[in-house]
């Protein structure tokens, strides 16, 4: 019983709060609740998708049990499209290394996963922290992993070194390394870092600027593109254009956080109204309900949605003008 109410009642706790309009009784072994009849079927309908997924030997955890209602209560008022169940989405699991499982955690990320399964290029376009990257570079172990694939290229823009990449000190390797540096750390979260080198050393993990990808032709491999909203229109038909056979590309970013210089446009931005409808390319959105770090961001994200709506700015500039917030 402890493991569905929680250590000292913790998830119970959670459940009482988010459901007022019942009362909550447990006695021994058993549950029950009583009130308002929506709100009591929510709640019989929540202990079942919470016992299902502990019985995988998955713990709930105080998050999992508000994602959770917050999947029901969409199913509930028709904001939810498709009937993907709670216990369907937190226990897909797509990589487990080094004691931990990665797997989507809201429905958003279950659909996004799944579409990385179904198309040969999919987009994730979505505030930060709601695993854009991550999802889709576990993902790409996976292909791996399992020898869909022969190899990993992970890239991103390096926006903010522009021409003065070649001023920096060192190598070139050295001036690169700091815009590529996130991608490492996740692919040492996902795999043994003593690997690492070997794989990179042998061809079968590249990280690499986007600028690097120009006249080649990748095939037999998964391809990520990351902060793809920087990355011009002319950068990102040449990206796409990489693509070769037997490969997959997912391309994440998030198009209110555009670092590109004043009057250029967002190759992301454009290519949604390019591609949008176009066969086995796919568009997965996701939003601050997806977020997956501090509670705050979530808050952080749509307090600055809201600014940027009410004084008609996008991205922090002002349409038309060229103040950019710092």
């Amino acid at each position: 019983m402890v493991t569905v109410l929680g250590s000292g009642d913790s998830l119970l706790r959670v459940i009482e709060t988010a459901f007022p309009a019942a009362d909550i009784h447990v006695r021994g072994n058993e549950i029950s609740a009583v009130g308002d009849p929506r709100e009591v079927a929510l709640v019989q309908r929540l202990f079942d998708e919470m016992m299902l997924v502990l019985r995988t030997g998955q713990p709930m955890t105080e998050d999992a049990v508000e994602r959770s209602i917050a999947m029901l209560r969409a199913s509930e008022n028709g904001t939810s499209e498709g009937r993907e169940t709670p216990a369907e989405v937190l226990t897909q699991n797509i990589l487990s290394s080094r004691g931990r499982t990665i797997r989507p955690k809201t429905l958003n990320q279950k659909r996004y996963v799944d579409a990385i399964d179904k198309h040969t290029i999919v987009f994730g376009i979505g505030p930060a922290g709601t695993g854009k990257t991550y999802l889709a570079m576990a993902k790409a172990v996976q292909a791996l992993q399992s020898k869909q694939v022969n190899r990993i290229i992970l890239t991103r823009p390096a926006v903010e070194a522009g021409e003065r990449l070649g001023f920096l000190p060192g190598t070139l390797y050295e001036k690169i390394d700091p815009y590529l540096r996130p991608l490492y750390d996740a692919l040492h979260d996902m795999l043994d870092p003593d690997s690492i080198p070997k794989l990179m050393a042998a061809g079968t993990i590249e990280v690499a600027p986007l600028a690097y990808m120009r006249g080649r032709t990748l095939n037999d491999a998964f391809i990520i593109l990351d902060e793809a909203q920087n990355t011009s229109p002319e950068q990102m038909k040449m990206f796409l254009t990489r693509l070769g056979f037997e490969s997959k590309i997912v391309i994440t970013g998030d198009v209110t956080q555009v670092d590109l210089p004043n009057g250029t446009k967002s190759g992301l931005r454009q290519v949604q109204e390019i591609l949008e409808g176009v066969d086995d390319v796919h568009f997965s959105r996701l939003s601050s309900q997806d977020v997956v770090r501090h509670k705050l961001v979530g808050r952080i994200v749509d307090a600055y949605e809201k600014y940027d709506s009410h004084n008609g700015t996008e991205n922090g500039t002002h349409q038309g003008g060229r103040n950019k917030r710092k």
